[in-house]
């Protein structure tokens, strides 16, 4: 039996499997943009730092205005896509008008990265220099595009803040929403495989090490089984927590106490009063020399 042409089968797949399919003539906002948007706002925020070029402070005045007029221009134009999928008719303005106010915030954000690389490099004995923190340290990065993307979740911006954090995700393993509301001198060592929910509300000078989940229990369904969708669904961290690699803590009602300390590989979906220390203790582990091993044939049991 001879094969359709895969042209026509793909046509065939895009009637079939239309969730997967954007034809309706709305045009979305770009993956490819909002990387690029995300690359140059690291570098007004961090000017000289993100640029393959040496950057003067002579020529400064003049490079910042012209990012942040390109900026405004495609910001500006994302936002309005992004808008317009759920609103064919908003005007150009009000996009315009987001774009405008997001920018006008980054002088403030600084103040506030500054205390993250603060926090990064008082918090890693290894950190040599700000410099060294804000060059090489996945979390600045991270946690720099989350705040930026905050901004837009809480202006109503849909799609384009999870879509900056995404690209930061990709780009770090740190899997922070932007609806997460995260308090200054926050900082996360090492970083790979943490996930800061959508709910999430941190402190100051909180320290998390990778693998740090700070997640949702099982989800409400309604009449049905859909799940339902809002709500506080994520855990509180107090000020001066910190949280060692692998832990986990679930949950909406769950606050972590200020001052406490997450031991490693902590499950917890309930909530702890101030300066607690939460410790996994496993069963005594065995260690034996070598020479003591078991002979030839009998079974030992490490635990």
């Amino acid at each position: 039996m001879e094969r359709k042409p895969v042209a026509l089968e793909l046509l065939e797949s895009y009637e079939r499997v239309a969730g997967l399919s954007n034809t309706h003539g709305v045009n979305l906002p770009s993956k490819r943009e909002a990387g690029a948007i995300c690359e140059d706002l690291l570098q007004v925020v961090f000017p000289g730092f993100h640029d393959l070029e040496p950057i003067s402070a002579g020529s400064l005045p003049v490079l910042t205005r012209h990012r942040i007029s390109s900026l405004h221009e495609r910001i500006s134009e994302q936002v309005c896509r992004s808008l317009r999928v759920g609103d064919p008719g908003c005007p150009n303005a009000r996009a315009d008008g987001l774009a405008a106010e997001f920018l006008s915030s980054l002088p403030g954000l600084r103040d506030l990265l500054l205390t993250d690389v603060q926090a990064a490099y008082e918090g890693d004995p290894a950190a040599t220099s700000y410099s060294e923190v804000v060059l090489s340290y996945p979390s600045v990065e991270a946690v720099a595009i989350q705040r930026m993307a905050h901004l837009l979740y809480l202006a109503g911006v849909p799609l384009i803040p999870r879509m900056m954090t995404e690209w930061a995700h990709g780009r770090t393993g740190i899997d922070i929403h932007p609806g997460a509301e995260i308090g200054p001198y926050f900082f996360i060592d090492h970083g790979t495989g943490v996930v800061i929910g959508e709910t999430c509300r941190i402190g100051e000078h909180v320290k998390l090490y990778h693998g740090v989940t700070l997640g949702a229990r099982s989800f409400a369904k309604d009449g049905e089984g859909n799940i339902v969708k809002g709500g506080k669904r994520h855990p509180d961290v107090g000020d001066r927590v910190t949280i060692y690699p692998n832990s986990t803590i679930l949950g909406g009602e769950t606050r972590i106490g200020s001052g406490s300390t997450i031991g490693a590989n902590v499950f917890l979906m309930h909530g702890i009063p101030p300066n607690s220390l939460v410790t996994y203790e496993e069963k005594q582990l065995r260690i034996v020399q070598k020479s003591e091993r078991q002979a030839p044939g009998e079974i030992e049991w490490y635990i």
